[in-house]
């Protein structure tokens, strides 16, 4: 097994070869396997261990086990504690991905603080037949089916070629001592169910199962690049790339075969999943929206838009004393008194100061909000105000206002309020100058 894996690393993960390794080391069989391997093939490589505090003594017992591993092999060991309980109550997530999620943010602080240059698991292949087994009977896509990917990012899977029988019979030739995890037999665990089961009685009706099962992966694999190919035409088609948001023209898009099909595969990249709510929206009304982790998708008119969520609270309300120079968020204002108006600018704001009451506060504009527009008699709406000046619903959300005590005296960037204006009457001018951060 040791040429397989060499030859195999070779021809698909050159680019390991003369670089920092960090390898993920449970205690178990495959992680164990791996590191000698990757130590006896001279890689270098670090071991990192996290207890997760889930079996209480024999936890402890796997960090001191896999402590003395890398003392064996003379190769550097980062171990870390945590409590996973906590973490899955406090983010409401299973264990298991609790477990993952706090795994693999400090494998990456180890990356970034030490400068390893990818990490390294002992997944293998029954792993990723127990994968593609579990998406099946949860309904998924070419995606699902095609089981764990052998590269994510700078997480590299050599051992995804070799079955777990083979893995254990070279531990047991070469005399590697290992440890059990006992809840690898406890099956309330859908994939162990799998993994005892269903998987050992596939291997005894076909002796040839997983050689089988390794032609479809890569037969699926094919099919899922040549879904992506097609996928880039049908972006030129539908996309219209903005500064920052994406629009997809629905009317082109259900012009075309397979409708519901095409938008799931171009917004599943943005973490969108749940096809009803995805397909609900082409035929909402204006407004309708939907979440994904990182992004959201607005309906306005003929149009889908995507952008990412906004960071920025729109509860939240940020001020100006008096004497403040500048507000540096959410958006950069320079405050300062000046003698005379000299550039009249959207963005340049002049204030008769002795009307203003300190502090001044900004906000995201609300339903309700009115202003007296400079230049004009009367109150109007911001409401309104937005669709003579025919903002999109994106635009209009992130118009922000200016005000003092409870009077709007500036939609920033667009309009001053008549009743702040510097008249000749005004003995103090204030020059508030907006700038884009």
């Amino acid at each position: 097994m040791l040429e397989t894996v060499k030859c195999h690393i070779k021809k698909k993960f050159p680019f390991l070869i003369g670089k920092k390794i960090l390898v993920a080391c449970s205690g178990g069989i495959d992680s164990v396997v791996l590191a000698r391997i990757l130590k006896e093939l001279k890689f270098n490589i670090s071991l990192a261990h996290c207890n997760f505090s889930l079996r209480g003594i024999e936890s402890d017992e796997d960090e001191k086990f896999v402590i003395s591993i890398a003392d064996k092999l003379s190769i550097p060991i980062f171990n870390t504690k945590f409590d996973t309980k906590q973490f899955k109550e406090i983010n409401k997530v299973s264990t298991q991905m609790a477990a993952r999620e706090l795994r693999y943010h400090w494998f990456d602080e180890l990356c970034k603080k030490h400068s390893f240059d990818f990490i390294v698991t002992g997944h293998h292949l029954d792993d990723e037949i127990e994968t593609f087994l579990i998406n099946l009977t949860r309904g998924t896509g070419i995606r699902g089916l095609i089981g764990i990917p052998e590269t994510n990012h700078k997480v590299i899977r050599p051992l995804l070629m070799i079955s777990r029988n083979d893995i254990y019979e070279y531990a047991i030739k070469n005399n590697i001592t290992w440890r059990e995890d006992h809840s690898n037999t406890d099956t309330d665990y859908l994939r162990n169910k799998f993994r005892l089961n269903v998987i050992p009685s596939l291997k005894q009706t076909n002796a040839n199962f997983l050689k089988g099962f390794q032609k479809t992966t890569t037969h699926l694999k094919t099919s899922l690049t040549l879904v992506n190919d097609y996928m880039e035409l049908i972006k030129k088609l539908v996309f219209i790339v903005k500064e920052t948001s994406i629009e997809i023209d629905i009317l082109k898009l259900k012009g075309l075969p397979n409708t519901n099909f095409l938008l799931y595969e171009l917004l599943f990249p943005f973490g969108f999943t749940n096809l009803g709510d995805i397909i609900d929206l082409l035929d909402a009304q204006t407004g309708k929206k939907i979440f994904s982790k990182k992004y959201r998708l607005l309906k306005n008119r003929n149009f889908l838009i995507l952008d990412q969520k906004s960071q920025i609270n729109i509860k939240s309300h940020f001020y100006i004393n008096q004497g403040d120079k500048t507000l540096k968020k959410p958006l950069y204002l320079s405050i300062k008194k000046v003698d005379e108006i000299l550039d009249c600018t959207p963005n340049n704001l002049y204030l008769d100061f002795d009307k203003l009451v300190f502090p001044l506060k900004l906000r995201i504009w609300e339903d309700g909000d009115y202003f007296f527009p400079f230049g004009m008699k009367g109150k109007k709406k911001l409401s309104k105000f937005f669709k003579d000046e025919k903002l999109s619903l994106i635009s209009k959300e992130k118009i922000w206002v200016l005000l003092s005590e409870n009077n709007i005296i500036w939609v920033v960037g667009m309009r001053s309020d008549e009743r702040f204006k510097v008249d000749d009457e005004t003995k103090h001018i204030l020059k508030i100058t907006y700038s884009e951060i």
